[in-house]
């Protein structure tokens, strides 16, 4: 079975998002630098990191199929919240997190006949956190790699009051955006 397009993510979240919509893919993680510019808004942000992930994949990869890459940033009071540096990093995140709502920008860019583009913002809602289960949630592993410190489809979700957008979207890749773009490109999803 051949690959319908290019993953351009090593993220195990999304290669199981497009397994949910029944995309065949192949990974071809790419490396980019993701430091954010000085006075980058946000949503600035997740679209350029998101169209640079998928040029530099073609560029490495080549064109003969669509590549498709996504950004993910956790946003607090306008700020991006990246994965955190270490312990006192993440539940420093965590801690401003707690009882608060907070945006989850998911840029998606698919590259194939022309380039397309969407975003996805939801608003996430935590509960307060007690400093006991920061600690425990730090031990379990979950939130070392995770934007913002912690990831909505795991244990983390136990601290989410509320979710307004798409769950899909805080996980790292939004299926209603992305199954769009990839109709553009006369891609199927199923």
């Amino acid at each position: 079975m051949t690959a319908a397009l290019i993953l351009a993510s090593a993220s195990p979240r999304r290669r199981e998002l497009l397994d949910q919509i029944g995309i065949r893919y192949r990974v071809c993680p790419v490396d980019i630098d993701e430091t954010p510019r000085p006075d980058e808004a946000p949503l600035a942000y997740v679209q350029r990191v998101a169209a640079e992930k998928s040029a530099a994949a073609v560029l490495r990869f080549g064109t003969d199929i669509p590549v498709l890459a996504a950004d993910t940033s956790v946003v607090l009071d306008g700020e991006i919240m990246g994965k955190p540096q270490d312990q006192a990093h993440a539940l420093a995140m965590l801690r401003r997190l707690s009882g608060t709502t907070h945006q989850v920008y998911t840029a998606v860019s698919l590259r194939g006949l022309r380039h397309g583009e969407a975003v996805s913002i939801s608003a996430v809602t935590f509960r307060p956190l007690a400093e006991a289960e920061l600690l425990a949630y730090w031990a379990s592993g979950e939130p070392r790699d995770k934007a913002g410190a912690y990831a909505i489809q795991g244990q983390g979700g136990v601290f989410v009051a509320a979710l307004n957008g798409s769950f899909s979207g805080v996980v790292g890749l939004p299926i209603f955006e992305t199954a769009q773009l990839l109709a553009a490109q006369g891609i199927k999803v199923f």
